[in-house]
Order: structure tokens, then sequence, then C-alpha cells
């Protein structure tokens, strides 16, 4: 693979590759995560995948930039990039439109579509989860039909709850806590996408992971959400080969 390595402050350095964001890039950037997983370089504190790069953050007590840069050029030099591997997919139910969804129908509008073809079209992709950001467990998701997609609002809500779907551009995605923010929300899922109790797995969602959308009723959305807060509704996620050379 084609990348550089560049400063980032006193104290990390990007692995910034280079090409077009697609699928195959982000088999890259997973596969440099797990070669870092095994490498357990001294003085490493962590790392952040995002789209094209991943981000190191080291100790410089422990370990000089010159020594990380080069560790980090000898592993790259040995990546194998695994194209076709095990992918969770996460079946994720969504209440569309009404209170849930207060900007289905401009998204329609905008695209000259009915909420119900807007609905069709964005339950249809299984989404691939390129990165995790801007919120504890936020997924941005590639694969958005551009038949859907919609500007930005031009202004932000001051609080949009926690499990709302929206669309900005031509992405995707959940917000699992409620926030500030400015997409248009289509929907609102019911799961408990964060949970900052549990010390193993806090996320729901990871980097490499598919998320499937589909669409519930009101009803189904007060059962499942009851569910959810008592800790009886498994979340169904199924296991299976995915090919990423896209």
């Amino acid at each position: 693979m084609e990348y550089r390595l560049q400063a980032v402050g006193d104290s990390a350095v990007k692995i910034q590759a280079a090409g077009e964001v697609t699928e195959y890039m982000n088999a890259q950037i997973r596969s440099i995560c797990n070669k870092l997983e095994q490498a357990s370089i001294s003085g490493v504190i962590e790392w952040v995948p995002a789209y094209n790069s991943v981000t190191i953050y080291y100790q410089p007590i422990d370990i000089s930039f010159q020594r990380i840069t080069k560790k980090l050029e000898e592993m790259l030099t040995n990546l194998s990039i695994r194209t076709t591997s095990s992918v969770r997919t996460v079946h994720v139910p969504v209440c569309y439109g009404e209170k849930y969804g207060p900007d289905l129908e401009y998204v329609a509008a905008y695209n000259r579509l009915t909420p119900d073809d807007v609905v069709a079209i964005h339950q249809k992709p299984a989404y691939l989860i390129y990165m995790i950001g801007f919120l504890p467990g936020f997924p941005y998701l590639g694969g958005l039909d551009k038949q859907i997609a919609t500007p930005r609002r031009k202004e932000p809500r001051p609080s949009i709850v926690k499990g709302s779907v929206g669309i900005a551009q031509e992405q995707t995605g959940v917000y699992p806590v409620s926030s500030p923010g400015g997409w248009n929300i289509i929907g609102r899922s019911p799961l408990q996408l964060f949970n900052p109790y549990d010390k193993q797995a806090p996320f729901l969602f990871k980097n490499g992971d598919r998320i499937q959308f589909y669409a519930i009723s009101e009803n189904d959305y007060s059962y499942i959400f009851n569910l959810v807060e008592a800790g009886d509704f498994n979340v169904s996620i199924k296991e299976g080969a995915s090919d990423d050379n896209n």
C-alpha cells in the first residue's frame, strides 16, 4: 500500500494512506490496526482509525518519533491485506418518520421522492462502518444511496435524542447519545448503542461491522425500547464472509 507518515504534535504519528476512500482502503486500515495490536510496540498508548488514516498516540519519554516511525515502516513493509474476512452484520430496528424522524418528509421532498421511497432506499444496503467518532460509538457509514443524499441542516438542533438516525450529504449514521447535531433525522432506533457502565464492550458497533436497518412500527418501537431498558432484548448480529476488494 502507498502511504506517508506524518507527525501530529509531539506525541502522535499518522499513517496516511494514499488513494480514494473505498471498502478496500478500509480493509487496509483495519489490517494496520490488527498489526498494531499484534506488534505491541513499547510506548504506544492507543491508535485511532479513520477513513483513510490511522493516528498512533505514543509516550515520547518511552519512544522517540524516529524510533516509532522506523517501527511502523518495518510493520507496514510486511503488511498483508485481507480482502475476504469474517464480518458482523448488526440488524438495527428503526421507527421512521413523524416524531421519531422529523426530517423524513424534507429529505423526501429534497430528493423528489415519497417518504416511503426514502425508507425503502435507506434500509436496503448493508452499510459498512468506516470509522467510529464524533460521539462515543457514533458509526460513520459508507454506502448511502445518492438518491437520498441531503445536505446538512442550515441550523443544527441543540439536542438530538439518542438513537436518532440521520442523513448528512452522502452519509448516514446513528446518534448513540443525545447531542447537538445538524444531520437530517429520518428515524430513531430503540437500541442502546453506548453503555458507559459496560467496561468490556461499551459500544454496540465496531469498525468493519455492517449495519442493516429495518423498519418497525411505533408499537414495535415501544415494545423493543422496554425490552432494552429491562436488559431483555437480544440484538440480531450475524457473522458471515465479506469481500472488501471494492
